[in-house]
């Protein structure tokens, strides 16, 4: 399978053809190019959140601690103390970059259910929610975050399908088939919870109207 390096640099490779395609269409302006390239090569690394003691597994949850450890600061400022407030923020980045990333590693298991196109759309619908209701972005910037968490995602799995064939030996390696899939038919409970996730998210999403046109108008640009 391809390595750690090789997903996330051809992940912001696409981010970064991506953000210049939507800028030269006049999609969203300059400082968003770099949010969209950053946000594909995110979603290059996000299939690899259920390998343990991977690099992209600790940096995901990283990168999911700090945002974390910012709104338990604002919303705890008002009640505590500044040692309480301290002690609080520390122990909510612990929670979730440590405690939240072993317990995620045990419930999964590697090329399983977040290896799938159902996968890859929960992390797009949820890219899409966070960016409209949480940063008040509007339905046309949440639903290009989306899509390029999706493009970064796809990249990840083509990738891997990729790697999963011996060219020089004319075979197909027992990996083949387990990245680029629907979902996880192996494990049918794991696969209906994701599915009831992505469920619902659907009420918090963007006016898919905004999604639709977007889709229409790099289809138009692709041509």
């Amino acid at each position: 399978m391809a390595n750690f390096r090789t997903h996330i640099t051809l992940a912001a490779v696409g981010g970064g053809f991506l953000a210049y395609a939507g800028f030269k269409a006049q999609w969203w302006p300059p400082e968003q190019s770099l949010v969209v390239c950053v946000l594909t090569a995110f979603g290059g690394i996000l299939p690899d959140i259920d390998a343990d003691h991977s690099r992209s597994n600790r940096l995901i949850f990283t990168l999911l601690a700090v945002p974390c450890l910012v709104l338990a600061a604002v919303l705890l400022q008002p009640w505590l103390s500044p040692a309480a407030l301290l002690g609080a923020c520390v122990g909510v980045y612990v929670g979730v970059r440590y405690l939240c990333g072993v317990l995620f590693s045990r419930l999964t298991v590697h090329r399983g259910g977040w290896h799938s196109l159902l996968a890859a759309v929960l992390c797009t619908l949820a890219a899409a929610a966070l960016s409209f209701h949480w940063l008040a972005q509007s339905a046309w910037l949440a639903w290009s975050h989306g899509l390029a968490v999706l493009t970064g995602f796809l990249i990840h799995l083509l990738l891997d399908e990729i790697y999963s064939v011996d060219l020089e030996g004319g075979r197909f390696k027992r990996s083949f088939g387990t990245a680029l899939k629907l979902t996880d038919g192996r494990r049918p409970a794991s696969s209906l919870l994701m599915l009831i996730a992505t469920l619902t998210l659907i009420p918090w999403l963007p006016p898919w109207g905004v999604l639709g046109s977007l889709l229409s108008q790099g289809a138009d640009w692709w041509r």
